[in-house]
This record gives C-alpha cells, structure tokens and sequence, in this order.
C-alpha cells in the first residue's frame, strides 16, 4: 500500500537497512520505508517473522536477512551483501533491542550483560559497519536512527535498558559532530509507550492496562505514527537533522502523575479556583 501520509516516490533510489524489523516498531517502520520507495532490507535472529515483513511491504521492495546483531562476523555478512545486491546504504534504523521488566536487584551479572551487548553493543557493530563500507568510503553520506526509549526520567524496572539506551543517546551525539564531515547524519528517536504486540501479550496485565493513564495524552501510540517519523527523517525534510534526541511519547516524558491532582478538583474532576494574592 502507498503511503497515507508521504508523496509517492519521496523515497526512490535510497536503500535502507532495519535491525529488528521482524515484529512491532521495527516493522511498522520498514513497510512505511518501503511505501515511500525505499529498497529495505529487514534482519533479525529469527527468519520467519522477517519474511512476514518483507511479505506485507508493498511491491516487493522489501526483503529480509538474518542477523544477529550481537556478532561481528554476521553484521559484516549482512552489510557485505547489501552492498553486493543494492550498491549503496543511504538509511540505516538501529530499532533492534531489548530488555525485562525485574526490579534492579534481581539483574544478574549476566542478564545486565546480555541487554547491553544486545542494546548497545549491537548498536555500535551495525552503525561503525555500515558507515565505513556503505556511507563514507562511497562519499554519500547516509542517515542513521537510533531507537532509544522515554521517558527519560527514571524508568523502575529497566535499569539494564536504561542504562543502555542512555548510552546510545550519548554515542548518537558523538558520532553526530565526528561524521558530519562525511556528511552522516545520526538521530537517536526515544520511542515511548506503543501498541505493539510484543507490549500488548508479553507484559503483566496490569502494566498493560495501566499503561495509557501514565500517558498525558491519555493513549498508547501507534506503530504507524512512529514509521512516520521515521519516513520523514528517512526524507530531504530530516536533512538538518542531526545529534538530537526526538521523543515520541505522548509527553510522557513530562509526566509526574495525573493533573489536576485530585486534591485540586472538586467531585465532578472540575479543577477548584485557587485564591491568588495580587498585593
């Protein structure tokens, strides 16, 4: 299908690259890349669900590879055989990740490892692979996004993922003003709370239904409204864009609880009048 939001053809000649593009964000963003017509290539450890993604993407315009983004030899593979089919990688999304909701406490040694090796460390392998084969020794530089997550603030139960996607804002930053002379252009987008399946099945029920009422606007968002940033960065309109952090939460990021406070509206929820000195 083309795309709701997006000229036909925005996207035409680029090639781009999706880490974890087999489910959820990952996919919303690969299949919206294609609508604009982009060439993707979606990887991921398993190969079934990638191929469901390359199945859904509109004219054939997508096609998967699996990936573990963890190991040096198959991030080399994968970007040796982009280049070899495609000739060129203009967009690469790091969306890959992970982590488990656990208080603090209970991280293991090797469970706080495994989600930064995955997280970051993955991270790294895909954008240092991509930029010096496809993006700089071609002298065409290249857009590169990174999904973090929000809010920002604190986030109980995932200090291993916070930690790791704290890091990642920060590599985003770096490599932002290091590769401007290549002409790389890198976006870390701090994904909030989404509507995807893996939100919606593999939670406690009542973090999933409790979710939204931590979101000031009241809602979870929708993978198709995160695959349209990710377009629109993808597009000449992200051109200046470039070592920032774009939040997509709904302003969740912001949140301190709801408002009014109960102690501030009467018993319809109508905010009370407070008495204000003017002497």
């Amino acid at each position: 299908m083309p795309s709701k939001l997006f000229a036909p053809g925005l996207l035409d000649g680029q090639v781009a690259l999706v880490s974890g593009g087999g489910s959820g964000l990952g996919r919303a963003g690969a299949l919206e890349l294609a609508a604009c017509g982009a060439r993707v290539v979606v990887c991921g450890r398993r190969l079934e669900p990638l191929e469901e993604t390359a199945a859904a993407a509109d004219g054939g315009r997508c096609e998967a590879v699996a990936c573990d983004i963890r190991e040096e030899e198959q991030v080399s593979a994968l970007v040796d055989g982009v280049l070899e089919r495609h000739g060129r990688i203009d967009v690469l999304v790091n969306n890959a990740g992970g982590q488990y909701l656990t208080p603090a406490e209970d991280i293991t040694p090797k469970g706080f490892r495994t989600v930064i090796g995955l997280n970051v460390e993955g991270t790294w392998l895909m954008t240092h692979t991509v930029a010096t084969r496809a993006m700089i020794p071609e002298e065409r530089g290249g857009k590169i996004v990174n999904v973090t997550l929000s809010p920002h603030n604190g986030l109980p139960g995932m200090a291993h993922s916070s930690a790791a996607r704290a890091a990642v804002e920060n590599l985003t930053r770096v490599l932002s003003i290091e590769w401007a002379r290549f002409g790389i252009r890198l976006t870390a987008l701090a994904a909030g709370h989404f509507a995807t399946e893996t939100l919606m099945t593999k939670y406690p029920k009542p973090v999933v239904e409790g979710v939204a009422g931590t979101v000031p606007l009241g809602r979870l968002g929708t993978p198709e409204e995160f695959a349209w940033l990710v377009a629109y960065l993808a597009s000449p309109a992200g051109d200046y864009f470039s070592g920032a952090v774009l939040t997509l939460d709904g302003a969740r990021d912001n949140w301190f609880g709801p408002w009014p406070p109960a102690r501030l509206t009467d018993e319809s929820g109508k905010p009370l009048a407070e008495e204000r000195r003017t002497d």
